[in-house]
């Protein structure tokens, strides 16, 4: 098992998960931020950048959407070559990271990564980021404009998306980045490469470069609530969710008595357990009824895309089996993998107990948040047939009015303050 003292993290792989996570937003593409990504890494190579601003670039594609949680959003920024409202998801993206000290220099890129040329170039920033945000700018404008493309008739549709971005030059984007760009995509490679075997392949091989950074378990967990706060933003019945699952979920580990390094790694699965319910429909998560069939089945899988998005994160594999588990049940029903009892730990255990905790606490679109009595009601019942461990439950029970407090989600606000109070979060 691994221990608190040596539990340090790869800051490229964090940045691939989040990627990873954004890009379910999509829904039927989930590699755009690859693209954007690798876009953006060949016209830095193009461009002579040194091999620290190459990766910087590709790291930056990878982010650029991190303030991206709803289908709605999502597809906006794709149908419409500049939508209006694009600059709301920069302004998230750039609050979420300015404050995290590791991914503070892709803030300022990102906040500006919508901004036309003819107007970022008259900002007070510095050059740097100035380049690096119209760099993205134009790798996600280029990929908008290719996405039907691939996998089919790419190579016969590339002069029509050279023709867009060129007539775009000096106003949308930098012409040195546009010469650049009509440089590199001379090369059939360039444009075979941005169809989806082949791109999440190059992220893989990206994704073996180690990051000279690593993330101790505070700012593991400080990036846990960053992209908790990217998952519950996806419907207004899931605000705090993760937080005050997470929060419930430490209470419960530490009252269990478990030593604090397991509290804490609890902590942070209880923050990433939701982050497959960004690949799940807006429409039903937020439908105001019973799911039919279907819409079980497609909610069902939402837990396995928790476990596929932090299993490659080298460090994280107990804490991404944790996570993965919190639908499984003692009696074998659940989803999605059954284990067998023996197998599910006391720690998936807890998230489970602290998952269900709060989801009864908390607004539903069918349901009002329960009152105290009804959710021990139902605690016990889940635990009667099996579904939940019982020995969990009663330490739920018995510490009733704690858990009960710390599993409502407190008044909701909105826009910054909204963001403030989630960030200020301290289990």
């Amino acid at each position: 098992m691994s221990s608190y003292s040596t539990l340090t993290i790869d800051l490229r792989q964090m940045i691939l998960a989040i990627e990873t996570a954004v890009s379910q937003v999509g829904m039927n593409d989930t590699n755009h931020g690859k693209r954007v990504g690798y876009i953006a890494s060949q016209l830095s190579h193009q461009l002579g950048y040194s091999e620290q601003s190459i990766q910087f670039a590709f790291d930056l594609g990878m982010l650029h959407d991190c303030g991206v949680s709803t289908e709605q959003m999502h597809s906006s920024l794709v149908n419409h070559f500049d939508w209006s409202d694009a600059h709301i998801h920069c302004e998230i993206g750039y609050r979420l990271l300015k404050d995290f000290e590791p991914l503070a220099p892709f803030a300022i890129p990102i906040l500006y990564h919508h901004t036309p040329w003819r107007e970022l170039k008259e900002l007070d920033i510095s050059n740097l980021d100035k380049r690096m945000a119209n760099l993205i700018f134009l790798s996600d404008r280029i990929d908008v404009l290719a996405a039907a493309h691939y996998e089919t008739d790419i190579l016969l549709a590339k002069e029509e998306v050279v023709k867009s971005i060129v007539g775009y030059s000096g106003g949308y984007f930098d012409p040195v980045l546009v010469d650049a760009f009509q440089e590199a995509e001379r090369s059939e490679a360039f444009w075979i490469a941005l169809e989806s075997r082949h791109v999440t392949r190059y992220v893989w091989d990206m994704g073996q470069f180690e990051s000279s950074e690593r993330l101790s378990i505070a700012q593991v967990k400080k990036l846990s609530l960053i992209m908790a706060y990217i998952v519950d933003q996806k419907s207004p019945f899931t605000a705090q969710h993760s937080a005050r699952v997470a929060a419930l979920a430490k209470y419960l580990a530490g009252t269990y008595g478990l030593l604090n390094e397991q509290c804490e790694k609890i902590e942070i699965a209880g923050l990433l357990h939701d982050l497959g319910k960004l690949h799940i429909p807006d429409n039903i998560l937020e439908k105001p009824g019973p799911l039919n069939d279907l819409e079980r089945s497609i909610m069902n899988q939402h837990s396995y895309e928790t476990f596929e998005i932090l299993r490659h994160i080298k460090g994280l594999n107990e804490i991404a089996s944790w996570a993965a588990f919190h639908h499984e049940g003692l009696n074998g029903a659940g989803y999605p993998f059954h284990p067998r009892e023996r197998d599910l730990s006391v720690e998936a255990r807890i998230i489970a107990v602290a998952d269900v905790f709060q989801a009864l606490v908390q607004d539903r679109p069918y349901r009002s948040g329960m009152p105290l009595d009804k959710v021990l009601e139902n605690l016990n019942a889940f635990a009667d047939q099996g579904k939940l461990d019982p020995e969990i439950v009663a330490l739920a029970r018995q510490h009733a009015d704690v858990c009960f407090n710390i599993a409502q989600v407190e008044a909701r606000q909105d826009g910054e303050n909204s963001l403030q109070l989630f960030l200020q979060y301290d289990g």
